[in-house]
């Protein structure tokens, strides 16, 4: 059975900016408009509490773990898995529904990397939570985690092309966060929490 389908499929699911939907139902703010115009779960807590950050988080996750776990369910080569899981990460960083201009990716990488393997997936979390409550840094936490992704992936499955996806996905969240990363050398960076302008 072809699962080439799987790849299309998965990048209009990353497209779906659960941001932008559940500011939407939540009648709060644009994200893209509003706090740091970054439309991901970081920036909905600032505008809308936690309730709709938590709602965002998931369903970022969400898009990145269903794609990757169907194509293992249907059967999919490694390289097909992770072709489907970069397809969705894709998706949520350039959406087609919104004019190619995405969120930085860390809810939805955490999904495509619970997908490849759930130890994975608890592992990034763990190094995510246990940055963010030392630091207090969303982007710092964010970054250490996608640093340590590659390492976990082939630590725990291991497999070679899954490490390289799970790379590429790191590279492009390091570059999504170049802003953060000058605002944390400054000391000018918001903390968890914070509200910003």
């Amino acid at each position: 059975m072809t699962v080439w389908f799987l790849i299309p499929l998965a990048y209009l699911m990353g497209s779906l900016s659960a941001a932008v939907i559940v500011s939407k139902l939540f009648s709060l703010p644009d994200p893209r408009e509003q706090g740091s115009k970054n439309p991901g779960a970081t920036n909905v807590l600032r505008l809308g509490g936690k309730k709709a950050a938590a709602i965002t988080l998931a369903g970022d996750a969400i898009k990145g773990l269903v794609p990757v776990v169907l194509a293992k369910y249907l059967g999919a080569s490694p390289d097909m898995v992770a072709a489907v899981g970069l397809a969705a990460f894709l998706g949520h960083l350039y959406p087609i529904f919104f004019g190619f201009k995405g969120g930085k990716g860390v809810a939805t990488a955490l999904g495509v990397l619970s997908g490849f393997s759930g130890w994975v997936g608890l592992s990034v979390l763990a190094t995510w939570i246990l940055m963010a409550v030392v630091f207090r840094f969303s982007s710092l936490a964010a970054l250490t985690a996608a640093i340590m992704a590659p390492a976990y992936v082939w630590l725990i499955l291991p497999s070679p092309v899954l490490a390289g996806a799970a790379s590429a996905m790191a590279l492009l969240l390091v570059s999504r966060h170049r802003a953060n990363i000058g605002r944390l050398l400054k000391g000018e960076e918001s903390r968890i929490g914070s509200k910003k302008a």
